[in-house]
């Protein structure tokens, strides 16, 4: 009799943890968060991520400086990442074989997490270069970002929209922190730098140089939001960078992808552990904040993982 009763309180307790959604996933999971260099926002926030999972789920997890977008979709792709920090811009590309990725298959295992914050596409150089816009960039050194990264992809774009492409400038695959030191040493004039506000970089350059952040605005962002639907305006506060001014520039929306390797219970425990710690994101990076449940679909190029929409839908973030 004692037998079969601890039997059948060992059967309600199964049945229990799987009606809760408590499945205990991290006994046989391990979960690489792919992010971007260590001095730029993905590696913080993605470090948080990490630690939510870890102690939240028991999940062993290992955070992965990347050169960001373009390489964090690659690795998802290979099975070698199973949640990435990835620019909405890149994610469309490699989603429809356009872009960057024209001529290659597309890739078609990516699933939405949830949209994360705006990424500001900053230009930056000094006072001394002489460069006030975009179009001065012409002739210039020039940091576009390290290979594989969404900035890179982006500096494109932001040339092509004023007449420019890198025919016309002397280009360097830099990432944050090489521009910003060449910057300072006198190697380049200018740095693509797309990335939440503020950089800690580009606070770093301000602090000895008087920055400035070139506006992208007028007929060259309205050129950018008809043809790459994934740009929008936004605005650098005056005094971000000890500059006087608000600056216009543009914005892409920062995502949390997931593979669509994961189980759909898996991928609903992470989506509610994350959601229900955002206090722990809010404390990695000032741009964090901007994560929410009213926000999750924003920017999104692509479909949510089906253990994602479960969450979202019972907490009505999507209908």
């Amino acid at each position: 009799m004692k037998k079969c009763f601890a039997i059948l309180l060992l059967m309600l307790g199964t049945t229990s943890s799987w009606a809760t959604g408590t499945v205990d996933i991290g006994k046989d999971l391990f979960v690489t968060v792919a992010t971007g260099g260590t001095s730029g926002v993905y590696y913080p926030i993605g470090g948080a991520v990490a630690n939510v999972l870890s102690s939240e789920l028991g999940i062993d997890t290992s955070v992965q400086a990347t050169g960001a977008s373009v390489e964090n979709i690659n690795l998802l792709k290979a099975g070698k990442a199973e949640i990435a920090i990835v620019m909405a811009d890149a994610v469309a590309q490699a989603y429809d074989g356009s872009g960057a990725f024209e001529g290659k298959e597309p890739i078609k295992n990516l699933r939405g997490l949830t949209a994360l914050y705006p990424n500001f596409v900053q230009v930056v150089t000094t006072s001394k270069t002489g460069i006030t816009s975009i179009k001065d960039l012409a002739g210039k050194h020039v940091g576009v970002g390290a290979p594989g990264s969404g900035v890179e992809l982006n500096a494109r774009l932001i040339l092509e929209a004023y007449g420019l492409s890198y025919d016309d400038i002397k280009q360097d695959y830099l990432s944050y922190s090489e521009a910003i030191d060449q910057i300072k040493n006198g190697m380049i004039d200018a740095a693509f730098v797309t990335s939440g506000v503020p950089n800690s970089t580009v606070i770093d350059l301000s602090v000895s140089h008087d920055t400035i952040v070139l506006p992208i605005d007028g007929e060259a962002m309205a050129y950018l939001k008809e043809k790459y639907p994934f740009f929008s305006s936004g605005t650098i506060p005056g005094g971000t960078y000890r500059q006087k001014e608000d600056v216009k520039t543009a914005t892409i929306t920062n995502l949390l992808l997931i593979s669509d390797s994961l189980s759909e219970d898996a991928a609903y425990q992470i989506t509610k552990a994350l959601f229900e710690n955002l206090e722990t994101l809010y404390g990695a990076h000032n741009a964090a904040k901007n994560i929410s449940l009213p926000t999750v679909a924003d920017g999104m190029p692509i479909p949510f993982h089906p253990g994602t929409e479960k969450y979202f839908k019972e907490v009505g973030a999507l209908k």
